[in-house]
């Protein structure tokens, strides 16, 4: 254990992630999240009881029960005890909770874990329950309208068009097919309207999914990887609960978040936005100074436009700008997650290798 205040570097030093598929009504949060949870385990060879914390992030509302996180220890093994955390929120969250845990110098590792399964009921209906209970909630506005009056306001501003988000969803899902997980690897049409602007293929799958990752701080972090991914600044913000008090067009929070992670310091060469719908992109890009003719490669996994396993896809931004880091091919990288409607929460991670 270090001594508080000792802020010794911390690292992502293994990712895992589950093939997302359409339905997995053959298994349960636990069967889906087990055989990612033993994969980064496998990766560092850490067992169980070698890890000083322990955190993960779910939705009781996708599950439809209360406290649905406590089955899922059954995977992690919480016996003997375990230090143990949830968030109700992306597994991002999770792992800035993690994070700090380490920066206080309490523990060197941690597992940070998230989950969801989408295809049990209509998903677009569940997101409703994130909005104002008073005055939005009760007219049922689903994820895909409110993206869909998003998208109107960029066209409106003359920040995009129809064909220019046809283009972000076959650019994010040719990447992906070089991704094995992926759940729409590969262009396809973008289909009829589902709520216009915005057609089936500016929209991301429904599907189910699980990530995890293990964090480790200084020379702890180089005994398990050959090149961690350190964690340079990480941060995250928040904009107004009422969407008519905000500009749709602009994501101010995403823009702090970056500027307090340390993300305009430097450039960097890889960017995993959260940006489940095509019209998302844009504003992010906006706010993250990635324009379009940028040399920074967007969402080589696909993103969120190929696979989005609600819960995990953030966390999985972050650990695929991590896996990009181990296996040399990014020097230095931002992770962007978001949560709630219209790019409502959002965090911003910057993540480097060791010079070579």
């Amino acid at each position: 254990m270090r001594s508080p205040g000792d802020f010794t570097d911390v690292a992502v030093v293994a990712f895992a992630q589950s093939d997302h598929q359409r339905t997995t009504d053959e298994l349960s949060e636990v069967e889906m999240l087990m055989p990612v949870l033993h994969d980064v385990q496998r990766q560092t060879g850490l067992k169980a009881g070698d890890i000083g914390f322990t955190c993960s992030g779910s939705s009781d509302y996708l599950a439809g029960r209360a406290f649905s996180f406590t089955m899922a220890l059954d995977g992690v093994g919480a016996w003997p005890p375990i230090s143990e955390s949830h968030v109700e929120m992306d597994g991002a969250w999770a792992l800035y909770e993690a994070w700090v845990k380490i920066l206080t110098g309490e523990v060197d590792t941690a597992l940070v874990y998230a989950y969801g399964k989408s295809s049990p009921g209509s998903v677009r209906d569940v997101l409703t329950r994130q909005l104002d209970p008073y005055y939005v909630a009760p007219l049922w506005p689903d994820a895909v309208a409110l993206a869909a009056l998003q998208a109107q306001a960029l066209i409106d501003a003359g920040d995009t068009d129809e064909r220019a988000l046809a283009r972000v969803a076959t650019r994010s899902r040719t990447a992906a097919e070089s991704n094995p997980h992926a759940q729409l690897p590969g262009a396809r049409p973008q289909g009829d309207y589902l709520v216009r602007p915005l057609r089936k293929g500016d929209c991301p799958p429904v599907g189910d999914g699980a990530a995890a990752v293990i964090l480790a701080a200084g020379d702890r972090a180089r005994e398990l990887r050959e090149r961690p991914a350190w964690i340079r600044g990480m941060d995250h913000r928040i904009e107004a609960h009422s969407l008519g008090v905000r500009d749709l067009t602009d994501s101010p929070s995403t823009r702090l978040a970056a500027e307090r992670a340390g993300a305009f310091e430097r450039p960097v060469d890889t960017a995993e936005l959260h940006a489940p719908f095509t019209s998302q992109e844009v504003v992010l890009r906006k706010a993250l100074r990635l324009d379009s003719d940028s040399t920074v490669d967007v969402n080589p996994s696909g993103g969120a436009l190929a696979a989005n396993p609600v819960m995990a896809t953030g966390l999985i931004r972050i650990g695929e700008a991590a896996a990009r880091i181990h296996r040399g091919t990014s020097e230095r990288a931002l992770a962007h997650a978001t949560s709630g409607p219209c790019l409502q929460q959002n965090l911003v991670a910057v993540l480097e290798g060791d010079q070579r």
